[in-house]
C-alpha cells in the first residue's frame, strides 16, 4: 500500500470514495474463501442457517428486506 498516497484519498469527493470503497468490497467478496471468521461469527453463521433449515418460509426475502430499507 506504500505506492497509495492515503491523505489524497480521503481528499477525494464522498461520492468517488464511496465508489472506491464499493469497489475495494467487491474485490474482497470475489474471495470469501480468504476471509477469515471468528468462531463467534462461525457459530452464529451455524445458528442462523440451522434456524433456516428449521423452517425457511419464516425469514424475509432480500428484495423486500431491501425495498423497505430504501423507503426509508
Amino acid at each position: 500500500m506504500s505506492s497509495i498516497n492515503f491523505s489524497e484519498l480521503v481528499e477525494l469527493p464522498v461520492q468517488e470514495r464511496i465508489r472506491l470503497v464499493e469497489a475495494l468490497w467487491d474485490t474482497i467478496a470475489e474471495q470469501p474463501e480468504s476471509i477469515e471468521l471468528t468462531p463467534a461469527e462461525r457459530r452464529e453463521l451455524d445458528r442462523r442457517m440451522e434456524a433456516y433449515l428449521k423452517n425457511p418460509s419464516e425469514g424475509t426475502p432480500w428484495p423486500e428486506v431491501k425495498s423497505g430499507l430504501l423507503a426509508r
